[in-house]
């Protein structure tokens, strides 16, 4: 590395040089927020030397690092770098790194959910990052595409003048670090001339619907934008898949399942519905998901379950799981039910009822039919022979999706979030 004797140009120069020799740059307090901020894409390493796969990792990422400098057209626009954990603790604890090494994806100096779980090879984590980097906004031809395109997904769509107006670039921006949550469509001068009758505008449309919703808030902050965004494109149910299981399991909230039939909206609709309005308040504590009961058959039968089943709803608290014990098409709806589902596990009942049978009741009266008297008379029955309740020996299913959390095989874990 080269260094530059002017004071207030020498940490910017630095990390161009760095980036031209195709070095892997090391972070630091001083020049995180420079470097992840003059970047498109920065893909940044997070490790320990004393790890194991930290060390087997280091050689393969600055190769990859050097490579995608030698293939990109834009110097400085992808950028590899790399955190020392244990000299700066600061970063570390910022970004809640829990295993090492951790891939971690920036967009324009902000921090994506997405991480690299990728093969750790040069030509894997080389395409991952030039994948990141492509464009996220859709150009729309004609103004009738818009109505083709995919309603399972969430859209935000822009109409703009111009493509170098100051509208565009925030709105591109925005695209590029929320393109995982949303498609990013833009109608830009003579086609989008018909829907800008009072200028340029964006709107979000929902998944399952063609109805558009308008933004009303300034074009040209990025920071009210990518709030609104964020609203309109972070579900809150979402798909669990095979590709976003660790993932999501790494966020360390138990998880409430509805397994279904691929043909079967109208239930994950009902579920979609009940969690908005009964038990929303729970979204910090728990993730509520949806998964195809027959890709996630292995489940279902641990649960002592079939895709004959489905639809099945059950909670996996990453320790056990525990079925819904009411019917999901019949009850789902039912107010209450879900909310008690869920303060069951919270208050470890539904465990506890596992292992020994149902929490006890007291009978405080007993209905006495008199010859000459219809009322209810109570009666003491504390002292009356019982038959004692049976115990339950077996114990609830353990969890099957903690199988796919990150795995000893792969990093160093640091503490169990699970």
């Amino acid at each position: 590395m080269h260094k530059v004797s002017l004071l207030g140009e020498t940490l910017v120069l630095v990390v161009v040089l760095s980036v031209a020799y195709g070095e892997v740059i090391s972070l630091n307090d001083q020049n995180i927020d420079n470097v992840l901020g003059s970047s498109d894409i920065a893909i940044v390493n997070f490790y320990a030397d004393w790890c194991r796969f930290s060390q087997i990792l280091a050689p393969t990422f600055e190769e990859a690092g050097k490579k995608i400098q030698e293939e990109s057209t834009v110097p400085g626009r992808i950028v590899f770098a790399k955190v020392d954990c244990d000299r700066e603790t600061n970063i570390a604890t910022k970004y809640r790194i829990n295993k090492y090494p951790t891939l971690k994806l920036f967009r324009g100096g902000n921090i994506v959910k997405k991480e690299y779980r990728g093969q750790r090879s040069v030509e894997a984590m080389v395409q991952f990052a030039q994948e990141q980097a492509k464009d996220p906004v859709i150009e729309v031809e004609q103004l009738s595409n818009l109505e083709d395109i995919d309603t399972k997904k969430r859209h935000i769509i822009g109409y703009f003048e111009s493509k170098i107006s100051d509208n565009y670039r925030v709105f591109a921006r925005v695209a590029n670090v929320l393109r995982d949550d949303c498609q990013f469509h833009a109608a830009l001068g003579p086609v989008s001339m018909s829907e800008r009758t009072s200028g340029d505008h964006i709107s979000a449309r929902p998944s399952n619907t063609k109805d558009d919703v308008p933004y009303t808030g300034p074009l040209n902050s990025y920071d009210v934008l990518y709030q609104w965004v964020t609203e309109k494109c972070t579900p809150l149910v979402r798909e669990i898949t095979f590709e976003n299981a660790e993932e999501l399991t790494e966020e360390g909230l138990p998880f409430l399942i509805l397994f279904h039939h691929p043909d079967d909206t109208a239930t994950v609709e009902s579920f979609n519905k009940v969690v908005a309005e009964q038990v929303m308040h729970e979204k910090v504590n728990i993730n509520f998901l949806v998964a195809d009961g027959l890709k996630f058959a292995h489940p279902l039968h641990h649960l002592g379950k079939s895709t004959d089943d489905l639809p099945i709803l059950a909670i996996d608290s990453f320790r056990h799981m525990y079925l819904f014990p009411h019917d999901v098409r019949k009850d789902l709806s039912t107010p209450g039910l879900l909310k008690q589902f869920i303060e069951d596990l919270h208050s470890g009942k539904l465990h506890r009822e596992f292992h020994h049978g149902p929490d006890p009741t007291t009978q405080a009266a007993v209905v006495i039919q008199a010859d000459d008297d219809t009322k209810n008379i109570p009666r003491d029955t504390s002292d009356e022979p019982r038959e004692p309740a049976p115990q339950k020996i077996t114990s609830p299913p353990e969890s099957t999706f903690k199988k796919l959390a990150p795995s000893r095989n792969r990093y160093t874990i640091l503490r169990d979030e699970l």
